[in-house]
């Protein structure tokens, strides 16, 4: 393990260390104060985006709708009294397990990359690595709140469902990534020390929010209730 991966890792793990805390409280205290978080969150990655694409009208458009349908999504995720609080949690381990997962063992492992023309950086056993991350992590936390997901059916859905979120997070990734590339940007900000700016932080979280609420609406359920 080389000093700059140590060093690289030892930052993110800090940066989550001081974060992590206050977005799970946002979502375990709901209401005003997670509401404010995502708002806080929008406005953010709003200006992020317009410094990444500068003044080209289509491009800040484009932002403008993607952040809107994203903080929306995760306020709705969160509307439900029973399920909300827990399909938010779920959804952050994914992400987080999706990004954790990838660049540990993405940067262990190394190998073949996943998409060299839009993120160098990333390989298939990082892609690979983060979907198993994800899948226990997203397990993990579902069971620990509904003790009935076990070793059973319903845990492997579970498991499946996280594994197949990975892979929208993952896909939000590249294609921050290649919004980057096009405009020889390296990070959306350095807000976040071992993370650039928000967006780097959150481009998963964005797009695992606005497909995991489209699930919803389809099933016209919460997902997690729907596979319980």
């Amino acid at each position: 393990m080389s000093d700059s991966f140590k060093k690289s890792l030892m930052m993110r793990l800090g940066s989550a260390f001081v974060l992590g805390p206050l977005v799970l409280a946002a979502v375990y205290f709901g209401a005003g104060f997670y509401h404010a978080v995502i708002a806080i969150m929008g406005l953010v990655l709003i200006f992020e985006w317009s410094n990444m694409v500068g003044r080209r009208p289509l491009w800040l458009a484009l932002g403008a709708v993607y952040v809107v349908f994203s903080v929306w999504a995760l306020w709705h995720l969160r509307l439900d009294p029973e399920w909300g609080a827990l399909i938010v949690f779920w959804l952050l381990a994914v992400v987080w397990g999706a990004d954790t997962g990838g660049y540990v063992f993405g940067k262990s492992i190394g190998g073949p990359k996943l998409a060299p023309n839009i993120s160098p950086n990333k390989t298939w056993s990082g892609f690979v690595g983060g979907m198993m991350t994800s899948a226990v992590a997203g397990w993990g936390v579902v069971s620990y709140f509904r003790p009935e997901v076990g070793l059973n059916d319903i845990g492997l859905s579970v498991v499946i469902a996280s594994a197949l979120l990975s892979v929208v997070s993952q896909i939000g990734d590249l294609m921050e990534s290649s919004v980057k590339r096009r405009f020889d940007v390296k990070d959306s900000g350095n807000i976040i020390p071992g993370h650039g700016g928000v967006f780097d932080r959150v481009d998963g979280l964005v797009a695992s929010a606005i497909a995991l609420a489209a699930v919803n609406i389809v099933l016209q359920e919460n997902l997690l209730a729907w596979l319980s």
